[in-house]
């Protein structure tokens, strides 16, 4: 299977539409053959993106184990939530170790949320400091930012350092209750790889169980018709990948009325569905 391709914003790099996130069976420890078969179906599949953080569990340790033997043909990821320069560095140095690597194609700033939180990133001895210097001295090719809890404040964000690409919400629910999907087309104006997650919503819409193929190829078809360069998914099973797989490479750009259909069909369940704000 092909996955299709798109730029990564400006950093020149043509991302696979779908990524293997870091959840799932990756964010487990001691699951090392299920985490395994995982990775090679994604590497079956044609995903070129892979994605992890400091925060997920054994997540960085299976993927330097799968990967072995792939580096130089995937993209590989991952973020620290330190908010001082010597948190994030230590995050990195183990990240890396982890990974098997001696670099990243891309680092993120994890989970920014709070006002609170963009003030220590940018304080003197704060995680920024050690962004930089991370891209300065090449142990990342990249640096990003993501956030989950509120579109101020992840915009806020982006005007902090020159970012390369920005990782956030994109599902159906989001227009219902402050969206981040106007902050995706913003970045991507301003020439950021844009990355879609939170796109199945956990799984808690009641058709996902009634009729998780279909409702998986409706999500997946909206999430990549909205200004994204990708989403990242996290997967518990081979054959989650392989569905996954399919619906990327077989879908068709939604309609604005479309996806209008579908955000009114989750309107009810809205709320429970972004879990992820506060």
């Amino acid at each position: 299977m092909t996955i299709s391709q798109r730029p990564l914003g400006r950093t020149g790099h043509q991302a696979t539409i779908l990524g293997l996130g870091g959840e799932g069976i990756l964010r487990t420890y001691g699951e090392e053959k299920g985490a395994q078969a995982v990775i090679e179906a994604a590497l079956a599949a044609g995903i070129g993106y892979f994605e992890s953080a400091r925060a997920y569990s054994g997540s960085e340790a299976y993927l330097g184990k799968g990967l072995k033997g792939h580096r130089d043909q995937i993209f590989l990821t991952s973020k620290s939530h330190g908010r001082t320069y010597k948190e994030a560095m230590s995050h990195l140095s183990i990240t890396l170790k982890n990974l098997d690597t001696d670099h990243l194609d891309l680092w993120q700033i994890h989970d920014v949320r709070t006002e609170a939180d963009l003030e220590a990133i940018t304080a003197p001895g704060g995680a920024l400091e050690a962004f930089r210097e991370a891209k300065e001295k090449g142990w990342t090719r990249f640096v990003g930012v993501t956030g989950h809890h509120d579109p101020e404040v992840l915009r806020r964000a982006l005007d902090l350092y020159n970012f390369d690409t920005v990782l956030l919400p994109v599902n159906p629910a989001e227009p219902h209750d402050r969206s981040f999907l106007p902050l995706a087309a913003e970045a991507q104006a301003r020439g950021l790889g844009v990355i879609g997650m939170k796109v199945l919503c956990r799984g808690l819409l009641p058709r996902m169980a009634e009729e998780p193929g279909k409702l998986t190829f409706e999500l997946v078809a909206y999430a990549l018709s909205q200004p994204v360069s990708l989403v990242v998914i996290g997967c518990d099973t081979p054959g989650h990948v392989k569905a996954l797989a399919h619906a990327a490479e077989n879908f068709v750009t939604m309609t604005p009325d479309e996806q209008k259909t579908l955000e009114e069909a989750v309107a009810p369940l809205a709320q429970r569905l972004m879990y992820y704000k506060p």
